[in-house]
């Protein structure tokens, strides 16, 4: 019998922690209820406590009955507990088993003790010490907010449920308590966006996104995600009436009120979770009617010029971070140093924004904005960036600038995400995103998406097809799918299959049709760039009636303009020809109209200002700029969706993971060996 019994308890303790494995193998969310804390939720759960407040920093706080909290996913539910969990034990007939409910919260008053407590609630002294535990230590006082455990009696002879001793926490929690809390699922409405979803079910997008790590950017009809366990009817509605405002890092009441013009008690009416919870970063708002806050969500954005809107007096304090590298320069001659400069690419790339950075202090400091500048040399690398941000007081500091490497922007940004400063991201999309992290290269994208959209726009188009090597044939796959009816002429092969990066006149003549031919060409090998641009060159027709010529005009474009087409092999009179289109993050300044920025950087180096030196000046300006009209980066967001400088535009939105990115680019095309930009 009892072989039987112990097979019987294994059978249902791996039946258990099978079941625990499909429910917490992702992260899900929790219904706070009353008494409850953050070190009994992780027992429920599995985890650690700080894995949770890792995913909701606002807990440490404190916890408020009906708040959502976001459960990392359980890292000890596995089969290394069967080894360490006691199986399964019958129980005497004549013992009751107290199973643990909940809680209930209790502040205590003058002249309560543990026995009158204990009595009042039906629980010994013992339970309220064991879930209160600073009471073993210290004697009860009025004020202290205690968590009186409720207990469930288990009938005499039923079998008690499976105990799991957690590994990492070494505590026990019965397998039907965690069994119990659970999440569902939800179908995606037509034109419902994530931050609709995360209104519905009263939690923030981040969370929303954490619930579901492979949701992707846009929601889709018909799409199943997890949401939090709430009713159907007990969910809240969109009203189109209304504004929807996502808070930001470090917003109270006071900053709602000065921005929105709303008072903490019209708040609450309009979100009866908000005195329960208070409020929280990402959490979306309902509020009166506004038509700025509902024009951010459109993709018709007004440029706005700060310089005019300057309005605080206080000190601006940035830091600016660059891989100068200066340990590794020789200053014995000029003949060194000059040979340092010119073998070493950091510190060339350093020198160019630097010298941008520069700039733009002076012009700041000209229109009157108080400026401090810490300007730091991360030496390229990680340990270096980390005992910066160590040996240095960045509490005083507004946002930061940089660094320009990955992986040392990286440190950075983990470094200061507890004081939630602004770091702004010169540097390429392979970044890992932070809440406080500003990435201010568009994404590829969103070059792609522009490009794109600009094509299907043209209603005047007879044809279009695409010309691409192997390497691009998911990017022209991918094409098909936007452009049904599109043709794929890839690149020759050679005897053993590999491409010979070329094609013929006859390969193009066969798709060609009369009229507008629209052609992406999608490859980063110059040679094939520049066979493929001649070609197409040469096929252009003007219409011809005596020869009963009809007209062929083609216009070039690429999803990702590369250096291939910006190699000596292509001919610019082509690519003018081709009337050749891309999207990309910084458009060319004209030199026949030259900004004030590029005659004042002439005059001081003697040298025009290279694509490093403008960026620099840009990121600098609106980084600076932002904080002098605003009160701080963050807000600057919303009262500034859409700034744009010498060769830049800057439109940072929230990702809805972590983070903001830059959701503007600029369309633009070769017209007469010039590249302008394209006008929507």
């Amino acid at each position: 019998m009892i072989k039987y019994l112990s097979f019987f308890g294994l059978t249902l303790f791996l039946t258990a922690q099978s079941l625990l494995a499909q429910q917490f193998n992702k992260p899900h969310a929790h219904q706070v209820k009353a008494g409850e804390t953050i070190e009994s939720i992780a027992k429920r759960y599995f985890v650690a406590p700080s894995k949770i407040y890792a995913l909701n920093p606002d807990a440490k706080s404190g916890l408020t009955p009906n708040t959502i909290l976001v459960i990392p996913k359980s890292q000890s539910v596995n089969s290394s507990l069967v080894a360490k969990t006691p199986v399964l034990n019958t129980v005497q007939k004549d013992t009751i088993i107290k199973e643990l409910q909940g809680f209930k919260a209790h502040k205590t008053k003058r002249k309560e003790t543990l026995y009158s407590l204990s009595k009042k609630y039906g629980v010994t002294p013992e339970d309220i010490k064991k879930y209160n535990t600073f009471l073993y230590n210290n004697t009860l006082r009025k004020n202290d907010k205690l968590q009186i455990p409720v207990f469930k009696n288990v009938k005499p002879g039923v079998v008690k449920p499976t105990v799991v001793t957690d590994v990492n926490l070494n505590e026990q929690t019965p397998v039907t308590e965690v069994l119990n809390e659970t999440g569902r699922t939800y179908t995606v409405l037509p034109k419902e966006g994530k931050w609709r979803v995360a209104y519905k079910f009263g939690i923030t997008v981040n969370e929303l996104e954490t619930l579901n790590p492979n949701m992707g950017e846009v929601l889709q009809p018909g799409q199943q995600i997890n949401v939090p366990n709430v009713e159907d009817d007990k969910t809240q509605v969109i009203d189109d009436t209304y504004s929807y405002y996502t808070v930001l890092p470090k917003e109270g009441f006071y900053r709602l009120k000065v921005k929105l013009g709303v008072e903490q008690e019209m708040l609450e009416t309009l979100n009866p979770t908000l005195k329960e919870s208070g409020l929280k970063e990402g959490m979306v708002l309902k509020v009166p009617f506004n038509a700025a806050l509902n024009r951010l969500n459109t993709t018709e954005l007004q440029v706005t010029n700060l310089e005019n809107r300057i309005l605080s007096t206080e000190t601006k304090h940035i830091a600016v971070m660059l891989p100068f590298r200066l340990n590794r320069v020789d200053f014995d001659t000029i003949t060194a140093t000059k040979y340092s400069l010119d073998k070493d690419p950091y510190l060339q790339a350093s020198l160019d924004f630097h010298s941008g950075v520069l700039l733009a202090v002076d012009a700041l400091k000209q229109k009157g904005v108080s400026l401090i500048v810490d300007v730091y040399d991360t030496k390229n690398e990680v340990t270096k960036v980390n005992e910066i941000i160590k040996n240095n007081d960045f509490s005083t500091v507004d946002a930061v600038i940089g660094p320009l490497v990955s992986k040392n922007f990286q440190q950075a940004a983990q470094d200061l995400s507890a004081l939630k400063v602004p770091i702004i991201s010169p540097i390429g999309n392979h970044v890992k995103m932070h809440n406080h992290v500003f990435q201010s290269k568009p994404s590829d994208e969103l070059m792609k998406k522009t490009i794109v959209n600009f094509v299907k726009k043209d209603s005047l188009t007879e044809n279009i097809f695409i010309i691409a090597d192997a390497k691009h044939t998911a990017t022209a796959n991918a094409l098909k799918g936007d452009f049904k009816n599109a043709k794929i002429v890839y690149s020759r092969k050679n005897k053993k299959g590999k491409d010979d990066n070329y094609v013929m006149v006859d390969d193009i003549k066969d798709v060609l049709k009369p009229g507008k031919n629209i052609v992406f060409l999608e490859t980063k090998n110059a040679g094939f760039a520049s066979n493929a641009t001649s070609i197409l060159n040469s096929l252009i027709q003007k219409e011809n009636k005596e020869e009963e010529l009809e007209e062929i005009s083609i216009v070039l474009v690429t999803t990702n303009k590369n250096k291939a087409f910006e190699s000596d092999e292509i001919s610019n009179e082509h690519l003018s020809n081709l009337s050749f289109h891309f999207a990309t993050a910084s458009r060319a300044y004209n030199e026949d109209n030259t900004h004030s920025f590029v005659k004042k950087y002439t005059e001081t180096y003697h040298v025009t200002p290279n694509k490093r030196a403008v960026l620099g000046y840009d990121l600098t300006m609106d980084t600076v700029l932002r904080l002098a009209t605003s009160s701080t980066f963050y807000d600057a967001v919303n009262e500034a969706p859409l700034t744009e400088y010498v060769e830049h535009k800057f439109a940072y939105k929230k990702n809805p993971v972590m983070g903001y990115y830059n959701d503007t680019v600029y369309l633009v095309k070769y017209n007469d060996l010039n590249i302008v930009e394209v006008k929507p």
